[in-house]
């Protein structure tokens, strides 16, 4: 891999200041036309929000089309960075939420939060923990001169490991947390923003590889990333114009819904890190290892969310507060990651 100083594109780079704007706009628009947002909150088909639909499937499929699923077949070659990712992603990180906002949102923050939405808060946490990060990920891995094919085979396997786990994990956490599980709903949504987007993506990236191969898809992504993430952007205009009264009225309840995901990512990450050093698998390694077990992917919690609980509700809210924090969050990750690499390599001396 080159020793270039890895960058990221003028949209990721800001991607936190275009959240915060989106933030700003949709919850004044949605004080100042309520009624406006009201209607497009009733455009629905099966309790899936069509607008909001439409925009998640422009965001979530030139992100999914990234992903060559051929690279499965490269797994075994980094087989302890991968189970220490598996690790924490499948059986660390989305209980470890669940506990955090049990623990922080029924009872350190509980008397500040509007009782009736504490059981969706956490819902919201749950979901954003639930699957693990697709697309910046790679954006990650290059900041932190990750191995490329430990990356690609770790995501790859992350997405297979998805369409089959998300929803009996998120209905097992939900269940734990003592909140209703909407089955159909949750499995509806699986299908939209999982299985159908994955199966989009990989047939649009085969046929455009048989027909001009790796330079014509990179064009394709080029030309798509902007699109994905103005859709992005607009959803979150659109979520918090559905949900702006209420944060005017509340504006403390973002700041306390940071904090369980503050913890959490740093928690995961670190433990990661550690693990995969314990273990001695190389820096290049452990590095996207530690990234890819905190990130979260949160464009497809944001879209269950509102599925399943709905465009008004306390969960897409917690979600959309994952995205507002992700970036300058996994960015503090990267720094660490990287100053950390003389550590990191020198002999250890019986533990950690």
């Amino acid at each position: 891999m080159s020793d270039a100083a890895p960058r990221m594109g003028f949209f990721e780079r800001y991607l936190t200041l275009w959240v915060a704007l989106c933030i700003v706009v949709g919850t004044l628009l949605g004080h100042r036309w309520p009624a406006a947002f009201e209607r497009l909150g009733s455009i629905e088909w099966a309790q899936v929000n069509l607008p909001v639909a439409v925009l998640i499937w422009v965001m979530i499929v030139p992100m999914l089309m990234k992903i060559d699923f051929g690279a499965l077949r490269q797994v075994g070659q980094h087989w302890r960075g991968i189970g220490t990712t598996l690790f924490i992603n499948w059986a660390v990180k989305p209980f470890s939420m669940a506990l955090l906002g049990w623990f922080f949102l029924r009872h350190v923050f509980g008397p500040w939060l509007p009782a009736d939405q504490v059981d969706s808060y956490i819902a919201g946490l749950i979901l954003l923990a639930a699957a693990p990060c697709t697309a910046m990920v790679f954006v990650w891995s290059n900041l932190c001169r990750g191995d490329a094919a430990f990356t690609l085979s770790q995501v790859a396997l992350n997405d297979a490991i998805m369409v089959v786990a998300f929803a009996p994990l998120v209905a097992l956490l939900l269940g734990i947390s003592s909140i209703t599980v909407p089955w159909a709903t949750l499995v509806i949504s699986v299908g939209l923003y999982i299985v159908v987007p994955v199966i989009i993506a990989t047939g649009v990236r085969a046929w455009v590889m048989r027909n001009g191969g790796q330079a014509r898809l990179d064009g394709w992504l080029a030309r798509l990333g902007p699109l994905s993430l103005a859709a992005l952007l607009l959803m979150l205009v659109l979520l918090f114009g559905f949900q702006g009264q209420q944060i005017l009225a509340q504006p403390l309840v973002i700041a306390m819904l940071a904090v369980p995901i503050l913890i959490q990512v740093y928690f995961n990450s670190g433990l990661a890190y550690l693990l995969n050093r314990k273990l001695g698998v190389a820096h290049c390694v452990a590095g996207p290892s530690a990234l890819i077990g905190a990130s979260n992917f949160f464009e497809l919690a944001v879209a269950t969310a509102v599925s399943v609980f709905g465009v008004h509700s306390g969960a897409a809210l917690a979600t959309v507060v994952g995205v507002l924090i992700e970036v300058p969050v996994m960015l503090s990750v990267v720094r660490i990651v990287n100053r950390s690499r003389s550590w990191y390599e020198r002999p250890q001396a019986g533990g950690i």
